[in-house]
């Protein structure tokens, strides 16, 4: 017998507000990660300057995840946008507790950022 399982089955635990480690510019964003589907996608909420200060950076507002689906064991398989090349790559996401490295390769040469659960 199954009890309270009205509404959505189990969110995926990958959902929530993520802060990046700073770009080469010492930009740091806020990432809300959300439903898309069967996927998830993640998008640009907030910037930061050096200082903690926020900005109004030109990548708020856009999609960074886009149809990441999980692979199993917290991986996840999809396309990450980098606002820093104004490309899309296809991309990885490994999901340990409160921490999640992004990775994004173009051919033999990949990038890779952790990320950290704030919400």
């Amino acid at each position: 017998m199954l009890i309270g399982t009205t509404g959505a089955v189990l969110a995926d635990p990958a959902m929530g507000t993520w802060q990046t480690e700073p770009d080469r510019k010492g930009i740091i964003a806020h990432v809300n990660v959300y439903d898309c589907g069967n996927a998830v996608c993640g998008e640009i909420t907030r910037t930061f300057n050096s200082q903690g200060q926020e900005i109004k950076a030109a990548s708020v507002g856009h999609t960074v995840i886009r149809n990441a689906t999980p692979t199993g064991n917290g991986k996840y398989k999809g396309r990450a946008w980098i606002p820093a090349h104004q490309r899309e790559y296809p991309a990885g996401m490994i999901l340990q507790g409160d921490r999640m490295t992004v990775r994004g390769c173009m051919g033999p040469i990949c990038m890779s950022q952790n990320w950290t659960r704030i919400q």
